[in-house]
């Protein structure tokens, strides 16, 4: 039974990590060229406030096309500054204040379209209107000045277009000084004298870098039928389309998202297509419209460009809230990040926060933590018994398998009780794990000396050399190592069988997890670190009371 213990260890083992990474992994895909326009990446802010639509400002009229050029229009908000590419009626860059490039205070604030000239989001067209394909240029805003500035309530900006003879086009923006979301019209106006049946459609477009460290999703997401759909990136080709009642749709990165959120929703279609330098473009087509003569067709929509923050999206409504998704245990990692959060108010450093946390989880766990100790404590005990029978019985091994059974009934010992009870408090690490590798809280979050970062792996220094297995930026991961050590150390306090070769295999498991976690975020190696230590503390408490 002692060789069958083993061979559960490392199976459960081999299991865990195998499931981890197919539950929690990176996401897979094509690594194409350099990105054109990544989504960014940024820390937490406070939730926002939904606040009525303003009434409009006053536009001045529009001059005739040919007397204005295309100009660049700022928008400027206590949360952002979107520029807008005027001929396009678009947003090229979206800037957010509350978070930067870096964790240096210098660093530049983030830039969620940092895209390549001649790119806009969102595109607006007609399915059948070819003319009216992405690129169509030819909006004037009518907006005295080039900026609109907002320290409070909202405002709107107004373009309009002929983008094809005997159809007119509007796009009315409105914005809130407090929130992040933008509310946009599109108003076609058939000019002819003949109705016609078309498709209103409206797109999103951004690139992704390859996914490096993390086990956030990446890539295009929608709620459709109230059902959660995210595809990978390198599935796009096998999952191009989707339909039903949208509830919204989103590009999605680690810690920020682009979404679309119909006003009201309705049955529509997605269709998802890959572009060049691994961009991806996320279109929403509405249900079918009749375009009467001198009747406006309007188009409701929403954006949200902005952090993947619990508090925000919540604020933001519309269930977006569904987008910041921690996998399986979901149910289980949301309460444990309201409960960090909670501790952060108490005292500010998520560093000390995760402390306290691992401490909480491993109180509540240790009733079963103890179970699987004394377990292993007695198995030791009867080692030497263990030993003798597999010596006596060498030569058969189903007496010797009897014989160690019955030893088992007289003395009362599971020989799996060391084990199940580990299995309980596998959903709890899971939860933790992606709790801590996607909350947004953690970004550029501070904890002590040269962890600055505790969504960013641990590094002291920064080599000009590469490191094999380890990720850039190159340095010594202190922290990972002491990790390392921890569980080398509570390896050998556990019981192990006679047989030094499975003893020594079991050594391996710490070397094991060491290189896994080189890469992790420093935020869940400290919280892996913490709980190493307050186990070794347990074990040697068990093994002192019941030795």
């Amino acid at each position: 039974m002692d060789h069958m213990r083993l061979i559960l260890a490392l199976v459960l083992s081999f299991l865990v990590f195998m499931a981890w990474n197919a539950l929690f992994g990176p996401q897979s895909g094509p690594k194409p060229p350099a990105p054109e326009r990544p989504l960014q990446e940024g820390a937490a802010a406070p939730p926002q406030a939904a606040a009525p639509a303003p009434p409009p400002l006053e536009q001045p009229p529009l001059a005739a096309r040919e007397e204005i050029a295309s100009r660049t229009l700022i928008v400027d908000t206590p949360l952002y500054q979107a520029r807008f590419r005027e001929d396009a009626a678009a947003i090229e860059s979206f800037i957010l204040k509350r978070y930067r490039t870096r964790p240096e205070k210098d660093a530049p604030p983030m830039d969620l379209l940092p895209g390549k000239e001649g790119l806009a989001v969102p595109a607006v067209g007609l399915v059948k209107a070819a003319a009216l394909a992405e690129g169509a240029k030819g909006f004037q805003a009518g907006l005295a000045g080039e900026r609109l500035g907002l320290n409070e309530g909202g405002g709107e900006l107004i373009f309009r277009s002929r983008a094809l003879p005997g159809l007119e086009i509007e796009k009315i923006y409105r914005f809130r000084a407090d929130s992040y979301l933008i509310e946009l019209e599109v108003h076609f106006l058939n000019r002819t004298e003949k109705p016609f049946a078309d498709i209103p459609w409206i797109a999103l477009k951004n690139d992704f870098p390859p996914h490096k460290g993390s086990s956030a999703f990446e890539g295009p997401s929608a709620l459709v039928d109230r059902s959660l759909e995210q595809i990978p990136i390198g599935d796009i080709a096998k999952k191009s389309s989707l339909s039903g009642l949208v509830k919204w749709l989103a590009l999605e990165n680690r810690y920020f998202m682009a979404a679309l959120v119909p006003i009201e929703p309705e049955a529509a279609e997605i269709a998802l297509r890959r572009l060049a330098a691994n961009g991806v473009e996320a279109r929403y087509a509405a249900s079918p419209r009749t375009f009467e003569p001198g009747v406006p067709v309007k188009l409701s929509i929403e954006l949200f460009f902005g952090p993947k923050s619990l508090q925000v999206v919540r604020a933001a409504g519309r269930e977006l809230e569904r987008i910041v998704d921690f996998g399986t245990f979901d149910w289980l990692a949301k309460p444990c990040l309201w409960i960090l959060n909670f501790f952060y108010s108490l005292i500010p450093n998520y560093g000390v926060a995760i402390i306290i946390l691992t401490v909480l989880t491993k109180i509540l766990l240790w009733p079963l933590g103890t179970k699987s100790y004394k377990s292993m404590n007695q198995m030791k005990k009867l080692q030497p018994l263990l030993q003798e029978i597999r010596n006596r019985y060498k030569n058969d091994r189903k007496k010797m398998n009897e014989e160690i059974m019955r030893l088992h009934r007289t003395y009362n010992i599971n020989p799996l009780g060391g084990c199940l009870p580990m299995l309980v408090q596998i959903p709890v690490f899971f939860a933790l794990y992606r709790m801590l590798d996607q909350a947004i809280e953690l970004r550029h979050a501070p904890f002590f000396g040269w962890i600055n970062d505790l969504s960013a792996p641990d590094r002291l220094g920064n080599f000009d050399f590469a490191i094999p297995l380890m990720e850039p930026p190159y340095g010594i991961p202190v922290l990972t190592l002491v990790m390392g050590a921890t569980m080398l150390w509570q390896q050998k306090m556990t019981p192990t069988t006679g047989d030094p070769t499975q003893a020594k295999l079991m050594m391996l498991m710490p070397a094991f997890f060491t290189f896994i976690f080189i890469n992790f975020s420093s935020g869940l190696v400290l919280y892996w670190l913490v709980n190493n230590v307050l186990s070794i503390g347990q074990q040697y408490y068990i093994q002192k009371k019941f030795g």
